[in-house]
């Protein structure tokens, strides 16, 4: 059983703008919290379209009835074997093999319209670690947001887990407070009840808290745009 995680997204403030000089200050406060870097992690995500009868990943087109119009692919960095699926819409997520894209392809029922990495580096903190990261279209250095992860090692249990969590939480945006950057950290609450997932931690409420963390990261672009 994994131990818990909270993904947290860099919420800008007005009229500011994410730039890598935040992602540089938020790994400067997990140092100076006394956290010792422990390598690199990259999570990536694709949007994935369903083909059209006429073989078009867009609106366009006739859709086969019983295909989602659109489903989200995870691929965990602590997880490299296996691939996550979520249906946003009917609210499921489903474990998969490492070689479900390349099935995907080969049914030709959807098509990957974006793809984004999650990447950054881990720091080791007691008994957290931290991961703290950019969010980047595959191929492509434009940065489209900052986030990071915080996992808890003894506890499997969210609610048990809930109270460490929030302390933690705050902590950490005392010490962001000080730099006195233009946004903060936001942790937004995944509803896993509504995906059928318990309250004992597993991969797939991380899968599913990375589609909330992205659903963050795109409405804070929209409205700075």
């Amino acid at each position: 059983m994994p131990p818990v995680k909270w993904l947290m997204h860099w919420h800008p403030s007005p009229g500011a703008t994410v730039n890598s000089q935040i992602l540089s200050e938020a790994c400067g406060c997990a140092e100076s919290l006394g956290g010792s870097k422990d390598g690199r992690w990259k999570t990536s995500i694709f949007f994935y379209r369903a083909m059209t009868r006429d073989g078009a990943g867009g609106p366009a087109g006739q859709q086969h009835p019983d295909l989602p119009r659109e489903l989200l692919g995870v691929a965990l960095h602590e997880r490299p074997g296996l691939y996550f699926s979520i249906v946003r819409a009917q609210r499921l997520v489903l474990q998969a093999d490492a070689a479900f894209p390349q099935v995907m392809e080969k049914l030709q029922s959807y098509r990957i319209r974006v793809a984004l990495n999650f990447e950054g580096f881990q720091y080791q903190l007691g008994d957290f670690c931290l991961r703290i990261g950019k969010c980047v279209p595959n191929n492509s250095e434009a940065l489209r947001g900052i986030m990071m992860e915080v996992e808890y090692y003894p506890l499997s249990s969210i609610k048990k887990s809930k109270a460490v969590m929030e302390d933690f939480f705050d902590i950490w945006q005392e010490t962001v407070a000080k730099k006195s950057l233009p946004g903060q950290f936001i942790h937004v609450d995944s509803s896993f009840s509504d995906y059928g997932l318990s309250d004992q931690y597993s991969f797939q409420h991380t899968a599913v808290q990375y589609a909330t963390c992205l659903q963050q990261l795109m409405a804070a672009v929209t409205v700075r745009g």
